[in-house]
């Protein structure tokens, strides 16, 4: 009986070990997101804003603005101007994904029976563009999100915003780079 269960122990602690060795990765296609460039985001595009602009705390819908001939991005509700942001303002932007509970599932998983048990793991992905912003001539900062139809909407906001306004890439999220950090490098 004890050679048996040995056995069977060492049976699995071998399975185990072969089950965390390291996976053979393929190399064949690029891992840098620079190789892949989204298209540029279009002029105008329905959007939800979150929250994170001064003097503007309900979230509320309305449609996100790239004004070129003003350098800022603008957020509209029914035609009339809200708030904007200007290009230079903006220090970094990325997009993100969130997971939320749809608000028919919320209310369905209130009812207190078995059949709502499935209702507790109903979620959707929620896209956002996410900026940090600080505007020199006001002195006021902060961050604020626009939720966003899809991803592929998302991804070319991010990186036509980016293009605008002087970003750079630092993996996923393009930043602006410190003006005092560059003049230091270049003037020891």
């Amino acid at each position: 009986m004890k050679v048996t269960g040995v056995f069977l122990l060492t049976l699995v602690m071998a399975a185990v070990v072969c089950a965390q060795r390291p996976r053979a990765v393929d190399r064949s296609t690029p891992t840098d997101a620079t190789k892949a460039v989204p298209p540029t985001a279009p002029q105008t595009m329905k959007a939800k804003y979150e929250g994170g602009i001064f003097g503007h705390n309900s979230a509320m819908e309305g449609t996100l603005s790239f004004d070129d001939s003003n350098q800022r991005l603008l957020f509209r509700k029914e035609g009339k101007e809200l708030f904007s942001i200007p290009y230079n303002a903006v220090t970094s932007a990325f997009a993100d994904t969130q997971k939320r509970q749809p608000k028919a599932a919320t209310i369905a998983s209130a009812v207190p029976l078995i059949y709502a048990l499935p209702a507790h793991f109903i979620k959707t992905k929620v896209r956002y563009l996410t900026l940090q912003y600080n505007d020199p001539d006001t002195r006021v900062g902060g961050i604020t999100s626009f939720r966003l139809d899809n991803k592929e909407l998302v991804e070319s906001a991010v990186f036509t915003l980016a293009n605008k306004a002087g970003l750079v890439p630092r993996g996923s999220v393009y930043i602006r780079k410190n003006d005092d950090t560059e003049a230091k490098k270049t003037n020891p």
